[in-house]
This record gives structure tokens, C-alpha cells and sequence, in this order.
């Protein structure tokens, strides 16, 4: 399934309640800055520089090198797309390309996370996008989604609205106010980390949703002592307990790549285990 791309984004620098302060590298770099929370002086000397020069290219009195933009990048933790933006702003190419990922170049990739998310079987794993569509997922997670309505699935599931959306998962979900708590914040963090209007549209979407009354006796009636917050789902008259976990990509050189993420889940309980085992058999 390709990847979806991503709106643009302009090399303006936003400021917290999401306006423009100015144009330019140097306010774009500012508002990084800013946001790591970070001192002038401490910058210049993670990236071996000067507080007075990183001063200049922040006002727009010094234009920064290319390789001075990319080494301010790194030291800010700067996403490979907005990297592409910054330098773009200064003036220069962008850097990283973004291959569809149906392109042959990235065939090994595709099939790397397929025999990952197969090996995991039978528990459940899935790979997604920046804006959480989803672009590949194992039998595990067919299992969980068995009965989820047609419209929720085309033409592209997206992992939140199956998860949230009141005809989706979120009935089934035991502990799904704490469930949903934990994946809006995420989102929270990623919208201001990559500051997305396509992210930022899905969550407002999805923090819309009516919350289901969570079924009655959405707590076990001896406490399970979870050693992270659990994903408790009702399957065929059971609850499933799991724990989740994201990998990403070390040090991506396309953006395709670095906004990939693949999610795997954890049985948190031996019932959990033994039952995804036997369906499998």
C-alpha cells in the first residue's frame, strides 16, 4: 500500500498558538530552538559555533551554510521533513527525498516489514504512516478487527479511527477512556513535533468521537499488576490484555522511511498468550 503524502510544509516559523512569526531559516530556527527549549549558548556549542553567529542567523543578519543548517538540524532533533523545509527557507535543495512506498527502490524495505510483522504472529503487529494510516498489519491484528464495519476499512484503514470511532474497536475496549487518553496525547505530540494540518484534521476528528460506556466490568476482578498501560479488548467473550511498543528507523535518509512506524503488541497476561495461540493453530 504507498504512503501517503504529506501537505508541504511552508518555511514559515510557527509560533505556540500556531501563528507566523516571520520568513526565513533564521525564525524557523528560533521556534526549534525555542521549542527544545534550548539556550543560544548551549546550541552554539553542541554544534560548534558561536552564541553571537547562531544570534546573526536567527535575525537574519548571517545566512547559514548548508551544512551549518543540517548540523542545527541535528543538534535540535529536527524530523527529516521539516529538515527538507529549513533548508529550502535558507535557500538551498532539499537534502531527503520522499519515495512512494510502492517504488521498487524500497522493495527490500516493504518486504523487511513484512516478514517482521509476520514473524510476530500470532500476536498482533502493524506498520503506519505520519498520519497513522495504515500500510501493512499481520493476522493478529485481522483477528482483533474481525466485525469492524467495511466503511472504517476503505480505502485506507487508519489506525486511530479503527481504534476510536464509536462503530470501530472503542466499544470492545475495557479500559477505553484511559486507552483513548493515551493516543490522543500522542497525537498531541506529534502535531507539535511535526506540526501536520493532516494529523492535526485527524485529531480533531477522532478527539470528536462519543466515548462508548465502557462495558460493565471493564476491571479484572483481581487487579493484574501491568507493568505499562495495558490495551484490555473484549474478542469471542474474553478481554485480551496487551502492552504496545513503536519502532521507527535509525537515522532515515528518506522522509518515507522516517515517518514509518511499526507498533507490535505484547500479550500482558498468559490467558492472553494461550488464546492468540490456539486460534492460530
Amino acid at each position: 500500500m504507498p504512503l501517503p503524502a504529506s501537505a508541504p510544509t511552508a518555511p514559515t516559523a510557527p509560533t505556540a498558538s500556531g501563528g507566523v512569526t516571520g520568513k526565513g531559516v533564521g525564525p524557523l530556527l528560533r521556534a526549534w530552538r525555542e521549542r527544545r527549549r534550548i539556550s543560544q549558548l548551549d546550541l552554539a556549542l553542541r554544534a560548534d559555533s558561536s552564541a553571537r553567529h547562531i544570534s546573526f542567523v536567527e535575525t537574519g543578519r548571517s545566512r547559514p551554510s548548508e551544512e551549518m543548517v543540517l548540523r542545527l538540524a541535528e543538534q535540535l532533533d529536527v524530523p527529516v521533513r521539516e529538515r527538507n523545509a529549513l533548508l529550502l527557507a535558507a535557500g538551498y535543495a532539499p537534502r531527503y527525498p520522499e519515495t512512494p512506498l510502492d517504488d521498487p527502490a524500497l522493495d527490500a524495505l516493504r518486504d523487511g516489514m513484512e516478514r517482521l510483522i509476520r514473524g510476530y504472529e500470532p500476536y498482533p503487529a502493524l506498520v503506519v504512516d505520519a498520519g497513522y494510516s495504515v500500510v501493512a498489519a499481520n493476522r493478529g491484528i485481522a483477528l482483533l478487527l474481525d466485525g469492524v464495519p467495511e466503511e472504517l476499512m476503505v480505502p485506507a484503514p487508519n489506525a486511530m479511527r479503527l481504534t476510536l470511532h464509536p462503530r470501530g474497536l472503542a466499544p470492545r475496549i475495557r479500559n477505553l477512556r484511559e486507552w483513548r487518553g493515551h493516543l490522543l496525547a500522542q497525537m498531541e505530540r506529534e502535531i507539535a513535533l511535526h506540526r501536520s494540518e493532516r494529523l492535526r484534521a485527524l485529531y480533531e476528528e477522532v478527539a470528536a468521537y462519543p466515548v462508548p460506556e465502557e462495558p460493565a466490568g471493564g476491571e479484572p476482578a483481581e487487579p493484574v499488576p501491568y507493568f505499562a498501560l495495558p490495551l484490555r479488548i473484549e474478542h469471542a467473550g474474553r478481554t485480551l490484555s496487551f502492552v504496545s511498543s513503536i519502532s521507527t528507523f535509525n537515522t532515515p535518509m528518506d522522509v518515507t522511511v522516517a515517518e514509518l512506524a511499526i507498533e507490535t503488541f505484547l500479550p500482558a497476561d498468559p490467558a492472553t498468550a494461550k488464546y492468540l495461540h490456539t486460534q492460530a493453530g
